[in-house]
């Protein structure tokens, strides 16, 4: 089991919105320099016209650096995660995580099994798993209801129960029901604040160990090191006054959340 971190830890320093930003090749030295162990490439475009000489460089460099790389994207069309499933092949990215959902396709779930029985199979035989991702637009029984059909070791949850609460579902009981599916675990911490004048909430990221994720029961109950699952750090953060506060500022959450992670594992 491996602690990293994704492209969502860079959400604003890879950014069009910051001078400089930062590219591939800086994120996976970045989380190598802070002790991760793997490397969540998801939903980042421009990987997907690398070329495949540009895929084999990026693949080395992550094993000089003796960091995993996993891939993401959205969407369950079959055309769409065969392309992913070959650029995953060729970062030797064992992890693909996938939503319902993408800008082009919302999917019943007849529709969301009558596309995954086209692809499963090659991800059966390339042993490559595709997990599918628990945020508030599609209802996480969904989710297990797909999963449950295939009944496919090489088909899971990647689980995230911080996205459910926008859609009424409270993150204990998407960590049960999801638990003894769960192939990926994308980790955040969240809160809610008053907003000026008291008019409603603002729900958004903090610190780990600083809002309402359980973390300590949500691993109690995943087991992640037991069972081999990729902790994926993640964060919620919103802009702030300007590109250098919010650059400094993702980078204090991303060293702080994954020394908090790794002391964790540490203690147990």
């Amino acid at each position: 089991m491996a602690i990293g971190l994704s492209t969502y830890a860079y959400f604003w320093r890879l950014s069009e919105r910051v001078p400089a930003p930062m590219g591939l090749d800086a994120m996976l030295e970045n989380t190598a320099e802070l002790g991760g162990k793997v490397f969540q490439i998801c939903d980042y475009a421009p990987i997907e016209s690398l070329s495949a000489e540009g895929l084999e460089k990026l693949r080395q460099r992550a094993e000089a650096l003796d960091v995993v790389l996993e891939l993401g994207t959205r969407g369950l069309k079959a055309d769409h995660l065969g392309r992913y499933l070959q650029l995953a092949r060729a970062l030797d990215a064992k992890i693909l995580r996938s939503m319902f959902n993408s800008p082009d396709s919302r999917p019943t779930l007849d529709e969301a099994q009558q596309q995954l029985a086209q692809i499963l199979p090659e991800f059966e035989r390339h042993e490559i798993a595709l997990c599918i991702e628990t945020y508030e637009q599609v209802p996480t029984a969904s989710n297990l209801a797909v999963v449950k059909h295939f009944n496919s070791p090489w088909l899971g949850i990647c689980l995230d129960p911080a996205n459910c609460v926008a859609a009424l579902e409270t993150p204990k009981e998407v960590i049960s029901s999801t638990a003894p599916y769960v192939l990926n675990l994308h980790v955040k911490d969240f809160a809610f604040s008053r907003r000026d004048g008291w008019v409603g909430f603002t729900f958004a990221g903090c610190p780990m160990g600083e809002g309402l994720l359980d973390y300590d029961a949500m691993v109690a109950e995943v087991q992640p090191d037991a069972r081999g699952i990729n902790q994926i750090i993640e964060h919620w953060l919103p802009w702030q006054e300007d590109a250098d506060a919010t650059c400094a500022m993702e980078d204090a959450w991303t060293r702080h959340n994954l020394e908090f992670l790794l002391a964790r594992q540490a203690a147990r």
